[in-house]
């Protein structure tokens, strides 16, 4: 192919046809542009294709650790709430009547109450 196009160069110059080879310059000069113009376009569209995968890669990252953090958050409300009652109930034997609990019960308060 560039056998071709540098015998159809040296023809137009060797017959004096200047201003056709100048279109003819002018015309290479337009297929190189337009063959670099293709190549980065499709060159932006592989990057694109490329950071859309490590945006889902994040979001599914993303997902699976809010998914944790939330199974985390439910299991320490879940204690913490124990532990209030637990207080509460301890906080009941403060006072001036006391009421009669085992020590059984006493025992299972302090647990819930200080885990």
């Amino acid at each position: 192919m560039i056998k071709f196009f540098r015998r159809i160069r040296q023809r137009l110059l060797t017959e004096n046809k200047f201003y056709k080879y100048l279109l003819y310059a002018f015309g290479e000069i337009v297929l190189v542009v337009i063959g670099i113009l293709i190549a980065l376009q499709i060159n932006n569209w592989n990057e694109e294709q490329k950071n859309k995968a490590i945006e889902q890669q994040l979001l599914i990252s993303l997902l699976q650790e809010f998914e944790t953090n939330l199974t985390i958050l439910t299991k320490t409300i879940e204690t913490n709430t124990a532990i209030i009652e637990g207080s509460l109930e301890i906080g009941k034997f403060t006072g001036p009547s006391l009421p009669i609990i085992s020590e059984k019960e006493m025992s299972q308060n302090m647990v819930d109450a200080f885990k």
